[in-house]
């Protein structure tokens, strides 16, 4: 795994695959698909293609939407 400080931004208009996703938030890749199957983590997966493709920006609505506050 590379360090947080050294990995790049996420881009909201760029696709990811599940593999990156689990890189740049730093988590295995079976919580990506604990995130994608419970609806946390939106996926568009074309008609006929195994590989679900994620938007940049749908990573980014992860993290503001799981956002814990303190003292809640």
């Amino acid at each position: 795994m590379v360090h947080h400080l050294q990995r790049p931004p996420i881009e909201p208009n760029r696709v990811y695959s599940r593999e990156e996703v689990a890189e740049v938030l730093n988590v295995s890749l079976s919580t990506v698909k604990r995130l994608i199957n419970s609806g946390h983590l939106r996926v568009s997966q074309p008609p006929g293609m195994r590989r679900v493709l994620i938007l940049g920006q749908h990573i980014l609505d992860l993290i503001v939407t799981t956002e814990v506050r303190a003292g809640v």
